[in-house]
C-alpha cells in the first residue's frame, strides 16, 4: 500500500461532493500519460509517480495485480526501469515505495518488509542500503521512511517508535541520524520534497488536541512552528507543509474554522500569500514550488471531480486534466525547473495512472 501523506489523509477526511465552474478555461498545454508495464489495471493499483527532478528523472511506485508496491524511475526519453529495495515484502500492501530522487538519479524511499515493518533505503537500482533510525519501533506498521534527499547527501524523513509515536529525522551524508520534534508535537510527520539543497527541513506535525500546525527545521537544528493565517485551531484543523524550495518558499494547505481547506505560500522571510483557486468548491490544494515560483497543484469541483492546476507568481491560474473520459482526478505532486509537472490521475474505473504536464 502507497505511503498516505498528511495531505492526502486531510483530503480523504474533509472530501466532500463539490465542482469547478465550467466558465473556468483549461491551459493548452501538452500532458502525457504513462504506465509502468507490469502495473495492476483493478481500483488502486497502478502508477502512481512522485517527483520530477530538473534533469527530467520521474520517480514513483506501481503497484501490481497482487497488490504489491515496486519502484520505477522513468527516463527522460521514457525508458523505464522498475526495482525492489532489499527486504521487500511480497504479500499485498507491503514491497518498495520511493519518495524521492537526486537529479543524480539517486533514490529515497520505504521498503515493507514481510512483517509490515517498513525500512528506510537509498541508492540507485542494484545498488540499494537500507538503514533504521536508533529509536525506530519494529513492530507491524513502524520503522523508517526516508521522504526527501538533497543534492548534498542529507536525507530526512520520519520513524514510527515502539509506542506507535512518529517522529521526524536527518540524516547527514555520513550516516549520522539525529531525531527531532517540532515543541508540542505528538505526532512529526515527513513528506517528499521536505528538504531544500541548504538543508531546511519542513514538515506538519499534530498537537495534543489534533491540530495541523507546520514546522521549518533550519540546517543548525533550530525549529520554527509556523500557522498561516485563517488556519482553524480545532481537531483536523490546522496547517500541513507540501515542501520547501531552494529559496524556502513552502507550499501547502490549511483547514480554516470551518473545516474549508484553502492554499498557502510561506516566503523564506515568513511571510504568507493565501489562495483560492476560482471554481474549488471542495478546497484548493498546493503540494509543490519550483524555484521560479511556480505552484502546482489541484482542487475539486462540485462534481466531486480533481483537477489540476500551476500558478504562476502573479496570480494568474492555469487548469489542466489527464486526457480520457471520465477521469475522476488528476493529482500534480511535483514542478520541476522548467515547469514540467508530474503526479497521478485516476481513471473511471478507480485505477492509478501516471502523467507529465509540459508547459
Amino acid at each position: 500500500m502507497r505511503r498516505i501523506s498528511l495531505p492526502m489523509l486531510v483530503f480523504f477526511l474533509c472530501f466532500v461532493s463539490t465542482g469547478w465552474r465550467q466558465a473556468q478555461a483549461q491551459t493548452k498545454s501538452r500532458v502525457i500519460t504513462f504506465d509502468v508495464p507490469d502495473a495492476g489495471t483493478n481500483p488502486q493499483q497502478g502508477t502512481v509517480p512522485a517527483q520530477v527532478t530538473d534533469s527530467g528523472l520521474t520517480v514513483g511506485n506501481y503497484v501490481d495485480v497482487n497488490g504489491v508496491s515496486h519502484g520505477f524511475v522513468r527516463a527522460p526519453d521514457g525508458r523505464i526501469t522498475t526495482f525492489d529495495a532489499p527486504g521487500a515484502g511480497t504479500g499485498a500492501g507491503e514491497g518498495t515505495i520511493p519518495e524521492g530522487i537526486t537529479d543524480a538519479g539517486i533514490v529515497v524511499g520505504l521498503v515493507f518488509d514481510g512483517s509490515d515493518v517498513f525500512h528506510a533505503f537509498f541508492g540507485s537500482p542494484g545498488h540499494f542500503t537500507t538503514f533504521d533510525a536508533p529509536n525506530a519501533g519494529n513492530s507491524a506498521f513502524q520503522g523508517t521512511n526516508a521522504t526527501s534527499i538533497n543534492s548534498a547527501g542529507s536525507m530526512s524523513g520520519d520513524y514510527v517508535d515502539a509506542n506507535g509515536v512518529p517522529h521526524g529525522f536527518v540524516r547527514a551524508p555520513d550516516g549520522t541520524i539525529t531525531s527531532f520534534d517540532p515543541s508540542g508535537s505528538v505526532f512529526t510527520a515527513a513528506d517528499t520534497l521536505g528538504l531544500n539543497k541548504a538543508g531546511a527541513i519542513t514538515g506538519p506535525y499534530l498537537d495534543a488536541n489534533g491540530t495541523f500546525h507546520g514546522f521549518l527545521r533550519a540546517p543548525d537544528g533550530t525549529i520554527t512552528n509556523f500557522d498561516a493565517p485563517g488556519a482553524g485551531t480545532g481537531p483536523d484543523q490546522g496547517t500541513i507543509p507540501s515542501m520547501i524550495t531552494d529559496r524556502g518558499t513552502i507550499p501547502g494547505l490549511y483547514l480554516d474554522s470551518n473545516d474549508v481547506i484553502h492554499a498557502f505560500l510561506r516566503f523564506a522571510d515568513g511571510t504568507f500569500s493565501t489562495f483560492d483557486v476560482p471554481g474549488a468548491a471542495a478546497g484548493t490544494f498546493a503540494n509543490a514550488t519550483n524555484l521560479p515560483g511556480i505552484t502546482a497543484g489541484d482542487f475539486t469541483d462540485a462534481n466531486g471531480v480533481s483537477h489540476g492546476f500551476t500558478r504562476v507568481p502573479g496570480g494568474k491560474n492555469f487548469f489542466f486534466d489527464a486526457p480520457g473520459e471520465g477521469i475522476q482526478a488528476t493529482l500534480p505532486l511535483s514542478i520541476n525547473l522548467w515547469g514540467v509537472v508530474t503526479g497521478s490521475f485516476i481513471d473511471a474505473n478507480g485505477v492509478n495512472h501516471g502523467f507529465l504536464r509540459f508547459p
